[in-house]
């Protein structure tokens, strides 16, 4: 007999489940290329490449993961105005193997994160901000989040890459309610960076 708590446990949404989908399979096979991860995401594949390029940057693995992951966003995101439904890495990033224990600490830091915002995620809301053409046009917020995660800013990735997450499950789910929050998110992110850039070089023309 299935357990009570089960029945009442709400069911995972599309980024979570894809994710912990993502994480059997690496588990499986020891691990997975970059490539292999986002190609075993099948139709949410765009929308999946923001979510797993975003995430490591909120991860505490030593590394340049900021500058990495958000130069591929940048490139993703130009795909994406260009109304790409493939993404195409470069060999240097879709060939880079990951280990199922560093994609266990990646996915068990960011799932938390993902299944706050699919709490307020409903399909179908505003579906005018659903469409092909709106997706397209969301390249352009990725391409600043990208740029600003990649930007060497002490605890500076936490804004952008929430925004990003809040993009990527709004289009995983088409909830165009949600993905107008996501944009107000960039907004706030760009404008917090712009004034953080302003103060380091206010400081350090004032210690020069």
């Amino acid at each position: 007999m299935p357990d009570q708590d089960e029945n009442r446990r709400p069911p995972c949404g599309v980024a979570t489940a894809r994710l912990r989908e993502m994480l059997e399979l690496a588990r499986m096979k020891g691990g997975l290329s970059i490539g292999e991860a986002l190609e075993a995401m099948g139709s949410t594949s765009i929308a999946f490449t923001i979510l797993f390029l975003a995430i490591p940057a909120l991860t505490p693995i030593p590394g340049p993961f900021g500058m990495v992951f958000g130069t591929a966003l940048a490139l993703v995101s130009l795909q994406i105005v260009a109304g790409g439904r493939k993404v195409w890495l470069p060999a240097i990033v879709r060939d880079r193997r990951v280990s199922s224990a560093t994609l266990d600490l990646v996915v068990g830091h960011a799932v938390p994160v993902i299944a706050r915002v699919e709490k307020v995620v409903r399909a179908g809301r505003l579906q005018v901000f659903t469409g092909p053409t709106v997706q397209a046009l969301l390249g352009i917020p990725v391409f600043l989040l990208a740029v600003v995660i990649a930007l060497p800013i002490p605890f500076g990735n936490i804004l952008p890459v929430f925004s990003l997450v809040v993009l990527a499950v709004a289009l995983m789910e088409r909830d165009g309610l949600v993905t107008l929050i996501g944009l107000l998110l960039t907004l706030a992110t760009i404008v917090a960076t712009a004034a953080l850039l302003y103060f380091i070089k206010a400081m350090i023309f004032t210690a020069s």
